[in-house]
């Protein structure tokens, strides 16, 4: 039976970008993944500076990473062996279509 394609979202700390680039970068995707800053909004102040208390957004990194649903239990694998506590969001949506034109 076929692995489904999913679309795995990230929202990460800014301070941690580096290392979850390294981090995808050894799980081999054929379709490589994106990322992008990101103003994330949430009801808990926690770990936010005073300036992202005021305005109620903290920047934050933010992966998409287009893989198969083996390959996204492995990147949750290894992201909670290497992050554990971190605080990294994340999202599985199944992928509907993918192409390029």
């Amino acid at each position: 039976m076929m692995s489904k394609d999913c679309l795995v979202i990230l929202n990460t700390a800014s301070s941690l970008e580096e290392a979850v680039v390294d981090c995808l970068l050894t799980l081999e995707s054929e379709h490589g993944f994106s990322s992008f800053p990101v103003n994330v909004h949430h009801h808990e102040n926690k770990g936010l500076s005073l300036a992202e208390q005021v305005t109620g957004r903290q920047k934050q990194i933010c992966f998409q990473i287009h893989i198969d649903e083996e390959g996204a239990k492995l990147l949750l694998k290894r992201l909670q062996e290497e992050f554990s506590g971190a605080g990294i969001q994340y999202w599985i949506v199944p992928m509907l279509e993918s192409s390029e034109i």
